[in-house]
């Protein structure tokens, strides 16, 4: 329970800090693409809706599914693509961004302690090297460590990297 209780006030803090830095960044800094085929800033934000809207769904399901839950994968690039997320004005971004997490923060601090166990398949995905299933916290966990990485590459500030991230 130690580890939920510790990624939830790291998840807390974000949710907390991130709208604000990110609405003192320039627009220009948001919307830049370093390369055709790379994400920009605004973009990264529109895949960590994305994320956040395939893992509220995982968090709900891995409750009430079959055990091992299997996690279903989905085509990141097509999503932030076909989301167009780089034409979305930030407002709107960073409004659903915020919106998705706080209603994650709601389901995932009220799972019983017993289901924080629930073992999901999360089959050949690249952040599972050794191919194993993982516990829904490590999921839980997980997912905050990915929004972590990509808030580091939004923002990037020593605050959100020194102080209460996991390196």
């Amino acid at each position: 329970m130690n580890v939920l209780i510790n990624t939830l006030n790291r998840f807390n803090f974000l949710i907390g800090e991130v709208p604000q830095k990110i609405k003192n960044l320039p627009e220009k800094d948001l919307s830049s693409k370093p390369a055709p085929d790379k994400w920009s800033k605004k973009e990264i934000l529109g895949h960590l809706c994305d994320s956040a809207v395939n893992n509220l769904s995982r968090f709900v399901r891995a409750q009430i599914e079959p055990e091992p839950f299997k996690l279903v994968s989905y085509a990141q690039d097509d999503w932030v693509r076909l989301n167009h997320w780089q034409e979305a004005s930030i407002e709107e971004v960073l409004n659903f961004w915020t919106t998705l997490n706080k209603k994650i923060i709601q389901v995932i601090s009220k799972i019983p302690e017993e289901k924080l166990g629930i073992m999901c398949d999360v089959g050949d995905a690249a952040f599972n090297p050794d191919g194993e299933n993982k516990s829904l916290l490590w999921l839980i966990d997980d997912y905050v460590l990915h929004m972590e990485y990509h808030l580091r590459q939004i923002i990037n500030e020593d605050w959100l990297r020194n102080k209460y991230m996991k390196t």
